[in-house]
């Protein structure tokens, strides 16, 4: 019988982002697999939930990944990871970092956003990455991309095999759909204060590469046209935002955009449909999970034509070139206004949405552990 360790430290760290990636992703696999001895590696771990199955045992260690990082990764200590989780077949690393292993390994590598848009991560992250990344995709012995964009990064960037890649698409939870309770949509609103006019909705870390400055100019240039909206930001605060915060001071949107800070998941559904539109005008995304997430809720979608983001919107959404500020504001003002437009957007949206599950990622993900095993 297999025995395949899990990093699940993101999930435990992190609400959103790889951390939904990582909890999603168990706890389909929990849903299917009742056989395989799965071990669930946490780093930094003080308190633990029951596991996600019977076949599902936590292996936990109350260093932090910060201290791992420095051992793991920059004094190169051989120090295994199987210390914690017991001899196992097969260790999954799925935060781009593979530790010291003595087994057979799996490495999940989310995007490749510190070297096509370097100057939107933070230099000291961006110098552990430029590091740590391309050996540990070189020691792995197979990769997941999130995206068939990432996989091209992986081959284009550091010249992996292309059949040492495997494209795993996220899934939509069942979840995400439109909230018709009006109770629950003004609870909501009251939580997060948000203002009374419609709004804009943006879901992600407040950081460089999410192109915000350019939203809240083009946010401006409407307001300028006479569209009464606002812009809602849900996502913890990040790095290197200052150039945000001085959009707004500069163009005078301080009463007109409106941060949330991190958000529960189970009010994001209510954020989505309350939402006139969203815009996730990224520069670079690995996958872009809120696109899907306001289709799935019924919300008409604009975003980047770059990276995963064309792939993961199909024909259900209104793309933009992310460099051109004057490209975002047309393509929201016709989001807006055009009553056609938003509802063929809507109609294709539920349909794109539909096509990703987390049942179908996990009944890939097996595919995968079982071909690195066998």
């Amino acid at each position: 019988m297999a025995k395949i360790a899990i990093d699940y430290t993101p999930a435990y760290e992190q609400g959103g982002g790889i951390g939904r990636y990582v909890r999603e992703l168990v706890a389909a696999l929990a849903n299917q697999d009742s056989v395989t001895q799965y071990r669930l590696f946490v780093a930094g771990a003080k308190a633990l939930p029951s596991p996600p199955g019977a076949n599902f045992r936590w292996s936990s260690t109350e260093i932090s990944p910060k201290w791992w990082a420095r051992l793991w990764h920059r004094a190169q200590i051989p120090f295994p990871v199987e210390f914690f989780t017991g001899k196992v077949d097969l260790f999954h690393a799925t935060d781009f970092t593979l530790p010291p292993t003595l087994c057979r390994t799996l490495l999940t590598v989310h995007d490749l956003s510190f070297v096509r848009v370097p100057e939107t991560t933070s230099p000291t992250l961006r110098h552990y990455l430029d590091k740590v990344v391309p050996r540990s995709v070189r020691r792995a012995d197979h990769i997941l991309a999130d995206s068939q964009a990432t996989k091209d990064d992986l081959i284009a960037l550091y010249g992996t095999p292309s059949d040492k890649v495997t494209v795993l698409l996220s899934g939509v939870e069942p979840r995400f759909r439109p909230v018709t309770d009006v109770n629950s949509l003004e609870r909501v609103r009251a939580r997060y204060a948000l203002p009374r006019r419609p709004y804009i909705l943006s879901v992600g870390t407040v950081q460089p590469r999410k192109n915000y400055a350019r939203l809240v100019e083009a946010l401006s240039l409407l307001r300028g046209q006479g569209l009464d909206v606002s812009l809602v930001i849900v996502g913890a605060a990040g790095w290197l935002a200052n150039p945000i915060y001085e959009a707004i001071k500069h163009l005078h949107m301080s009463e007109f955009v409106h941060f949330t800070g991190f958000a529960d998941d189970a009010d994001l559904p209510a954020l989505y449909t309350g939402a006139i539109c969203v815009a996730i005008p990224s520069l670079y995304e690995g996958f872009g999970l809120p696109v899907l997430e306001a289709m799935a809720c019924g919300t008409p979608v604009l975003t980047s034509n770059v990276s995963s983001l064309p792939e993961v919107a199909g024909d259900a959404a209104l793309l933009i070139d992310p460099h051109e500020t004057q490209a975002i504001a047309d393509g929201l003002t016709r989001l807006i206004t055009d009553s056609t437009l938003r509802e063929q957007l809507i109609a294709r949206g539920y349909q794109q949405a539909a096509r990703f599950t987390w049942e179908r990622s996990a009944r890939e993900l097996r595919a995968v552990y079982h071909q690195i095993l066998t």
